[in-house]
């Protein structure tokens, strides 16, 4: 009885080891085959989470646009700009995303070379002199498009002012934005024109912001002012004021006065947002020509101007995004030591989208 008990008691572990066996049993080829489809499924999920994750970063990126301008006239096309939001309907519309843009108002080219040098902006709007000086100086930057081109003159409140001669030697002050600024350089160069130094009055030179110029020579703190649309057109209008015409007739308002630069970051790493700059820049001039009286109406403000006399300063300018004399003006900052380095060629200021002479 003993033994039969022992036999059933064998068998049975033998079949449960059997079956246990037979429902986990495969051959090396089998095995390879499950591993490999496990590792391809694990390696699925990676990429896809790795694909959600670069999505969500990409969405998550910040995009964003700094960029400064100065007071006058010059400058209208840029408040189209920001009214409208050109810069960021034609990013959008070019990449499916969302840009910020700053705008930051200077005083002078010079604080705006030292925010581009700096990285505090990307882009901003100058005259043409103070650009040239920073392509040339290595601030990172080059000219991306013309802005506009105004009248300038120098006027004085001084009746026994009447040509150059009476300032050259005298302690009455000229106001004008800045050493180094275009009405700095156009200055020399209308002195150069009447046969003087171009650097004659320097030191008769005081740095003010436009509307600070005009106020100023309006209350007498100074002698002169020399400056741009729209103070020159007011202070033209003043009957105790007078204009010494050498300034105006050295710089017509065909030539480049106002350009716009962009770091060379921008331009390189960032295509599709200067593309979007550019062609806002574009829509916004071609604005202003094709529809100066709506025009009128979104700048005045800016301005300090009624409607009517807005309108009246925009027919007076000169609108386009081609360059004018660009590249003779820096010839003359090299020649007169305004700049260190003469540029070789006008490609040299530009990129390669901008064109003009």
């Amino acid at each position: 009885m003993k033994n039969k008990l022992k036999k059933l008691a064998l068998v049975l572990c033998i079949a449960l080891f059997a079956a246990g066996c037979g429902n986990t049993d495969k051959t090396p080829e089998q095995s390879e085959n499950a591993a490999a489809d496990e590792a391809t499924d694990e390696g699925q999920a990676d990429d896809a989470s790795a694909e959600d994750n670069a999505e969500a970063a990409d969405d998550a990126e910040e995009v964003t646009l700094n960029l400064a301008y100065q007071y006058g006239l010059a400058y209208a096309p840029l408040v189209i700009v920001q009214e409208q939001k050109l810069i960021e309907n034609a990013y959008e519309e070019a990449t499916g995303k969302k840009v910020t843009v700053t705008w930051n108002q200077m005083s002078s080219g010079a604080d705006i070379n030292t925010g581009i040098s700096g990285g505090s902006l990307d882009a901003g709007f100058m005259g043409v002199g103070p650009a040239v000086t920073g392509v040339t100086k290595g601030v990172g930057y080059k000219i991306f498009t013309n802005l506009s081109g105004q009248e300038h003159g120098i006027m004085t409140n001084d009746e026994s002012i009447q040509s150059f001669d009476d300032l050259i030697g005298s302690s009455k002050q000229i106001a004008l934005v800045n050493i180094g600024s275009f009405q700095h350089i156009i200055l020399a160069l209308a002195l150069e024109n009447a046969g003087y130094d171009p650097h004659a009055l320097d030191a008769n030179i005081v740095a003010m912001a436009h509307p600070d110029g005009m106020a100023a020579l309006e209350s007498g703190n100074v002698a002169c002012h020399l400056t741009s649309s729209p103070y020159i057109f007011k202070e033209r209008e003043e009957t105790n004021l007078h204009e010494i015409k050498d300034v105006s007739d050295a710089w017509g308002v065909e030539g480049s006065f106002i350009v716009g630069v962009a770091s060379e970051k921008i331009h390189d790493e960032n295509p599709e947002l200067y593309q979007a700059l550019c062609d806002a820049i574009k829509e916004a001039v071609d604005y202003m020509n094709d529809s100066p009286e709506e025009a009128a109406k979104l700048t005045c403000e800016f301005d300090g101007n009624s409607v009517e006399d807005e309108l009246a300063y925009i027919e007076k300018s000169n609108y386009t995004i081609e360059t004018k004399g660009l590249f003779e003006l820096a010839s003359f900052m090299a020649r007169t030591e305004f700049i260190e380095t003469a540029p070789g060629s006008y490609e040299d200021l530009v990129f390669d989208n901008v064109s003009g002479d």
